[in-house]
């Protein structure tokens, strides 16, 4: 019970590693929101999962690239719960094109629900952990993020995860000391979003990782809760490599 009677807000906690990060805060304590953008019924069965396990959940749809959708999803959380005290920054796209046949929409799509989706929901939540004196920010990014270069396939993904980084380390020095923001930088994670990878694909990156194997869901939300957790209290603009080995730094 490391987050026993703290508030989380989840983006796309709805499936993958989303879903997973929610059932492991709530398993631990937490009283989870999780939010969604279109999968309705996923996110409230997550929900339902929640408090079948005696925990405390409330669902609430928001695109993150809109700015007053995002107002929404954290005035839905303090109004259910009065606080906020962890935002895990999970929603995430990665649309499967080549450069330079990639079109306008897809840098567009990507960006701006990687990227500038994290940004509004820091921008967001920040006045209410900064009156708390108290908060955590915890950023999903990728492997992409660190310039590995099989994981450098998809341009707008990677440009939108090395933001993210980048992100996560400058507003690290700026809410200290109040607020710790940290990035967890997943390896090849079997989840929904990489269904569209060939077996040749998956036999070339099983042979760069040293686990020889790819990661679950559960093992991000493993160090997600950690992150979140008073055990990580003087960690800060950090990003934490849950690869198995692959893209060692």
């Amino acid at each position: 019970m490391r987050l026993i009677s703290k508030v989380t807000v989840i983006t796309g906690g709805s499936r993958g590693i989303g879903k997973a990060i929610a059932l492991k805060f709530a398993a631990e304590g937490a009283s989870v929101v999780v939010n969604y953008a279109k999968s309705q019924q996923k996110a409230e069965s997550v929900v339902e999962e929640i408090r079948k396990n005696g925990g405390k959940g409330i669902s609430v749809r928001g695109d993150v690239s809109n700015r007053s959708d995002v107002r929404n999803i954290i005035q839905t959380a303090l109004t259910a719960f009065s606080r906020i005290d962890i935002l895990v920054n999970n929603a995430g796209v990665l649309i499967p094109e080549d450069f330079p046949e990639t079109s306008e929409s897809t840098w567009d799509t990507t960006i701006d629900v990687n990227l500038k989706g994290a940004y509004l929901c820091c921008k967001e939540v920040v006045p209410t952990m900064l009156n708390q004196r108290k908060g955590k920010i915890i950023n999903i990014s990728s492997n992409s993020g660190l310039y590995h270069p099989s994981a450098m396939r998809y341009v707008e993904y990677v440009t939108s995860k090395a933001g993210m980084n980048g992100l996560t380390k400058a507003l690290a020095l700026k809410l200290g000391p109040y607020i710790t923001v940290n990035a967890i930088c997943p390896g090849y994670i079997k989840t929904e979003m990489v269904e569209h990878e060939d077996q040749e694909t998956e036999r070339k990156l099983l042979e760069e990782t040293a686990a020889k194997r790819f990661g679950k869901p559960e093992e991000v939300a493993d160090a997600a809760v950690f992150l979140a957790s008073e055990e990580a209290e003087f960690i800060t603009g950090e990003l934490l490599i849950v690869a198995g080995g692959r893209g060692m730094h």
